[in-house]
């Protein structure tokens, strides 16, 4: 079935801008600055988290001028939908980390529930240590506790958000900046 493109449309017109492209792109310049200086000597797999993570990937890895591997992996609690529900695997990693540093790539850190699971398997598949970084921590209560990424590019408020990688019901990832929707 197919979106009702003139409400996604009416989304991205009526939704606040949070973070302006400029703002974004310099967050990454931040991330890749605090990764550069961690990982620049550990031999790291960089696995994407798709779809979210495809967009921060792309422009922090241009950032990264040091050897590493990268691939990605596919788990979601969303599936085009407002609210998360059930992890559900899409695609495992398939490149090895067994004795390697990992770094996760993720657009957003809201509750914690998919990257704490992401984190957990790539512990238990031999990591040395896993990373994660995020574009969005959202700021609010219901995080899964004791859970932090290591990385964060920029704070937000608890809104429902779209844009540099994060959807509204599958659309805007291509958004030049994180936008929130009106009323959510």
């Amino acid at each position: 079935m197919s979106a009702d493109l003139a409400h996604i449309r009416q989304v991205m017109q009526e939704a606040d801008c949070l973070y302006d492209e400029a703002q974004v792109e310099a967050a990454i310049d931040r991330l890749a600055a605090s990764i550069t200086a961690d990982l620049a000597e550990r031999n790291p797999v960089v696995f994407c988290v798709m779809n979210g993570g495809l967009i921060l990937t792309g422009k922090l890895a241009t950032r990264l001028n040091f050897p590493l591997e990268m691939s990605y992996l596919h788990a979601t609690r969303y599936r085009n939908e407002t609210t998360g529900g059930e992890l559900f695997w899409k695609a495992k990693p398939e490149v090895s980390f067994i004795d390697r540093d990992v770094l996760i790539v993720d657009d957003i850190f809201d509750e914690g529930h998919t990257l704490k699971a992401i984190i957990d398997f790539c512990r238990h598949a031999g990591a040395r240590e896993v990373h994660t970084a995020v574009l969005i921590d959202k700021t609010h209560d219901r995080k899964v506790k004791g859970l932090e990424a290591t990385y964060v590019g920029l704070p937000c408020i608890d809104r429902y958000i779209f844009g540099y990688g994060m959807d509204y019901k599958g659309y805007w990832r291509n958004a030049p900046g994180i936008y929130a929707v009106k009323g959510l």
